[in-house]
C-alpha cells in the first residue's frame, strides 16, 4: 500500500473516532439536559389556574359587557384642553418706580395677564350637520379664551363655547368636523337609576385621556353647601380625579347618566366619593343653550329657607318636609297667585316636596308661562293655589328692594333670650334675623336682633302670629312695634 493511502486511511480513521467520542458527550449532555427540564416550569408553560367552568363563564359575560361598553362610549368621549386669561394685581419692587412715578400711591400695583391653561373632558351628545356638541362643566370652559377638543383617536378640532350656567354647573362647547362616523353617546334615564347599579367614570383624569373606572352607584340625591349649584347629586365610588370633571357616567347599557363633576377629598386625589351631575337635570339645557346660549329657569318670585324642628313647632307644623316661604317678592307670579309670607309649600304639581332643594330644582325646570298646582300650609290649614310661572332674570332676582318683607322672623325661646341677653319675661314677640339689604326691612331700619311685638297695633308672640298677621294684611301699608336696644319703638308705615 502506498504511503499516501496509508495516510489517509489513519486519518479517516481518526475522523471516525473522534465523530463518535462527540456524539457519546452529546448524548450524555442531552440526558442531563432532560433532568433539568423535568424540574424546571417556565410561565408561558405553566397550566392556567382551574375555574370551574359555570362561574367562569359568568365573569366572562360580565366582562364581555365591560369591553362593549367601553368601545362603544369611548369614542365620545374626549377631551377639553382650554387657556383662560387670568388678571393679577402684581406689586412692582423697582425702587427707582416709585421715584420716576412721583410717590403715586396706586403706581405700585399693576394689572397684569395671564394665560393659564387646564384641561378637563366632555362627552358628545348632539351633532347638527357639521356641528358637534359637547356637554362638559361651567368650571372646566366656562371662562375659557381657547378651547380645543381632543378626541380619543388623537385628531384635534377647536371649540367654541356655546353656553354656561354656573347654578348646575354645566356648559356645552361646539366643534366643526366632516367626519359623519364620530359617535354620539346615548342619553339615558337618570330617575331609573338605584344605588348599587354598576357604574363607569370616563374622561381624562391627570391628563390621561380615555380612562376607564368602573364601580358602583353609592348614593343618590346628594346636595349640600359644599356643592355650591343647585343639583342633586349621584354618588359613586368609580374612582374621578382632577381632568375627569365634564366625562361621562355611564351605566351598563352605555347610556349616559350623569356628568362627573367633583370629588369630596381631603388629599386632591380620589378617595372613592365622586360627584355626579344627573342627566335629566342637564339634558333640556343643550336646547337652551343651542336655541338661546344660556338656560331658561322658571321663576316664583319668593325667597325659600329650611327650617328646624324648634322653627316648625312655632308654626305649628307637624313636619319639615317641604319649604318656607319667608319673602315673596312684590309683583312675581307668587304675589300675583296669593302666596304669601309664611306659607309652608308641601307640593308642586301633585308631587310632595322634601326639602328647599328640591323645590328650587323643579321650579327652576319649569317653563315660563306653565301654571303650576302648589298646595301650601297657612295657619294649620292646606291651600292649594295655582301660579303662573315667569323666566327667571338675575336682575329681578337681585333687586331685594321688591323682597316683602325683607327678613325671617325667630321665635323669641329661652336660647334667644339669653343670646340678646334679654331677662324682661313681659317682652313677647319675634326676632328680627338676615335681614336683606335695600328690603323694606331694611328700608325701615330693622336689624338683626330686634323684637317685634306687634303688625299695624296688633300683637304677636309666637312666629305663628307673625306671618298670620302679614298674611291678613288688607291695605296697603304697615308699620310695626318693636322692642330694640332697650327701648320699645314704632317704625315708619311701609307703603306697598
Amino acid at each position: 500500500m502506498k504511503l499516501w493511502t496509508k495516510r489517509l486511511l489513519g486519518f479517516a480513521l481518526a475522523v471516525t473516532c473522534a465523530f463518535v467520542l462527540f456524539s457519546f458527550s452529546c448524548t450524555k449532555d442531552s440526558s442531563t439536559a432532560n433532568v433539568v427540564s423535568a424540574g424546571t416550569i417556565f410561565a408561558d408553560t405553566s397550566p392556567a389556574v382551574t375555574i370551574p367552568a359555570e362561574p367562569l363563564s359568568v365573569v366572562e359575560s360580565l366582562q364581555t359587557v365591560y369591553r362593549a361598553v367601553c368601545e362603544q362610549v369611548l369614542p365620545s368621549v374626549v377631551e377639553v384642553d382650554v387657556v383662560e386669561v387670568i388678571e393679577q394685581d402684581v406689586s412692582n419692587t423697582n425702587p427707582f418706580y416709585y421715584f420716576f412715578n412721583f410717590g403715586d400711591e396706586d403706581s405700585s400695583s399693576q394689572k397684569r395677564e395671564y394665560k393659564q391653561s387646564g384641561l378637563g373632558s366632555g362627552v358628545i351628545v348632539r351633532k347638527n350637520g357639521n356641528t358637534y356638541y359637547v356637554l362638559t362643566n361651567d368650571h372646566v370652559a366656562g371662562d375659557a379664551t381657547e378651547i380645543t377638543i381632543k378626541l380619543n383617536d388623537g385628531r384635534e378640532f377647536e371649540g367654541k363655547l356655546i353656553g354656561t350656567d354656573d347654578r348646575k354647573d354645566i356648559a356645552l362647547v361646539s366643534f366643526e368636523s366632516d367626519d359623519n362616523t364620530l359617535t354620539v353617546a346615548k342619553l339615558g334615564d337618570s330617575d331609573t337609576v338605584h344605588v348599587g347599579d354598576i357604574c363607569f367614570a370616563m374622561g381624562a383624569p391627570l391628563g390621561y385621556s380615555s380612562s376607564v373606572t368602573q364601580g358602583i352607584v353609592s348614593a343618590l340625591g346628594r346636595t349640600g353647601s359644599d356643592i355650591g349649584n343647585i343639583s342633586d347629586f349621584i354618588q359613586t365610588d368609580a374612582a374621578i380625579n382632577q381632568g375627569n370633571s365634564g366625562g361621562p357616567l355611564v351605566n351598563i347599557y352605555g347610556e349616559i347618566i350623569g356628568i362627573n363633576t367633583w370629588i369630596a377629598s381631603q388629599s386632591g386625589g380620589s378617595q372613592g366619593i365622586g360627584f355626579s351631575n344627573p342627566i335629566n337635570n342637564v339634558s333640556r339645557a343643550i336646547d337652551d343653550f343651542i336655541n338661546n346660549g344660556k338656560i331658561s329657569y322658571g321663576w316664583l318670585g319668593v325667597s325659600l329657607s329650611s327650617i328646624t324642628d324648634e322653627f316648625a313647632k312655632a308654626l305649628g307644623l307637624t313636619s319639615t318636609s317641604g319649604s318656607f316661604v319667608n319673602s315673596v317678592y312684590l309683583d312675581s307670579p307668587a304675589a300675583k297667585a296669593g302666596l304669601k309670607p309664611g306659607d309652608y309649600i308641601i307640593e308642586l304639581n301633585g308631587k310632595t316636596e322634601k326639602d328647599t332643594d328640591q323645590l328650587v330644582r323643579e321650579v327652576g325646570d319649569l317653563q315660563a308661562g306653565e301654571i303650576a298646582k302648589f298646595k301650601v300650609l297657612r295657619n294649620g290649614k292646606e291651600i292649594s293655589l295655582d301660579v303662573k310661572i315667569d323666566s327667571r332674570e338675575n336682575a329681578v332676582v337681585n333687586d331685594s328692594s321688591k323682597l316683602w318683607p325683607g327678613f325671617i322672623a325667630y321665635p323669641l325661646d329661652d336660647d334667644t333670650r339669653k343670646q340678646l341677653k334679654l331677662t324682661d319675661e313681659k317682652i313677647q314677640g319675634i326676632v328680627v334675623s338676615s335681614v336683606q339689604t335695600k328690603s323694606p326691612a331694611a328700608l325701615l331700619r330693622l336689624q338683626s336682633g330686634d323684637i317685634i311685638t306687634a303688625v299695624n297695633g296688633k300683637k304677636v308672640t309666637t312666629v305663628g302670629e307673625f306671618y298670620a298677621a302679614l298674611a291678613e294684611l288688607t291695605g296697603k301699608e304697615v308699620w310695626f312695634d318693636l322692642y330694640a336696644d332697650g327701648r320699645e319703638l314704632s317704625t315708619q308705615k311701609f307703603k306697598f
